[in-house]
């Protein structure tokens, strides 16, 4: 069983012409699916007609993104329902949503206050709309973690279908989403020679639950970092988490790959 980059944005690559030599290396590289996720309206649907033309290779979610909220996102998120109820192929969950303080304005206390209530609104809405579809739930949280957490022990959606991908807490934090039932998935962070305390975290969380993400073309792994992320990078911070955990990379790959299945049900 190969792995599955559990998070992965393919549009830049589909922008320049650079979608199928990306599949081919991602295929090279031992990633045998991998899910985009959806940030905003101007990708759903591009997303989905990429996952129709890769069945079993692309999966897809459909959210916005803290920072696509703007002032027509109760408007956006209008059209969400219909990817769920009339539109094949479906997505795989709803996100990524949350909660970003990080690109805040920082000279501007008044807009960025505005602008994070902004977010917890369009965040709330999200989660109602899960709790509804009982879809799983892809968080974004960045310099918000109690934030999301409260609004999401408030929400009602089922902990057991919450990641909060790109994990880049420490081990207290994923002790509170442990306790709760949610999961982290993790990045090309995990190989960062400043990261130990979200190694920590991972270890924390144990191999059980583990998933393993891009976010490419973000943050790319060691040994390449510095350069444009892609899918098949994946496989670096699978090895590099092989050797974390103890165990082979037949076995993390296996691990993994079926967590990922099963949380999205793919």
């Amino acid at each position: 069983m190969g792995l599955i980059d559990s998070h992965t944005h393919l549009d830049s690559f589909h922008r320049k012409g650079l979608l199928e030599p990306t599949l081919v290396r991602a295929k090279a590289a031992d990633v045998e699916a991998l899910i985009t996720i959806g940030t905003a309206p101007d990708d759903w649907d591009r997303y989905r007609q990429l996952a129709a033309a890769h069945p079993g290779v692309i999966h897809y979610t459909a959210g916005l993104h803290p920072c696509a909220v703007d002032d027509d996102w109760e408007e956006q998120l209008e059209a969400l329902p219909a990817f769920w109820e009339t539109l094949t192929p479906r997505p795989v969950a709803l996100g990524e949503c949350g909660l970003d303080r990080f690109h805040l304005p920082k000279d501007d206390a008044a807009a960025a206050a505005r602008i994070f209530a902004a977010q917890q609104a369009a965040f709330a809405a999200q989660l109602e709309l899960a709790r509804q579809l009982g879809c799983p739930v892809v968080v974004h949280s960045r310099g918000a973690f109690a934030e999301c957490v409260e609004m999401i022990d408030g929400s009602g959606v089922d902990w057991t279908q919450v990641v909060f991908h790109c994990f880049a807490e420490g081990p207290a934090e994923m002790t509170t989403l442990r306790e709760r039932g949610g999961v982290g998935s993790f990045t090309g962070i995990l190989t960062y020679k400043n990261a130990d305390g979200v190694r920590e975290a991972a270890q924390v969380q144990g191999l059980d639950p583990l998933m393993l993400e891009t976010d490419a073309p973000y943050l790319t792994p060691v040994p390449h970092r510095g350069k444009p992320n892609e899918p098949a990078f994946v496989r670096h911070t699978a090895d590099f988490a092989a050797e974390l955990f103890g165990v082979a990379y037949a076995e993390l790959a296996a691990v993994t790959a079926a967590n990922t299945r099963r949380f999205f049900g793919l």
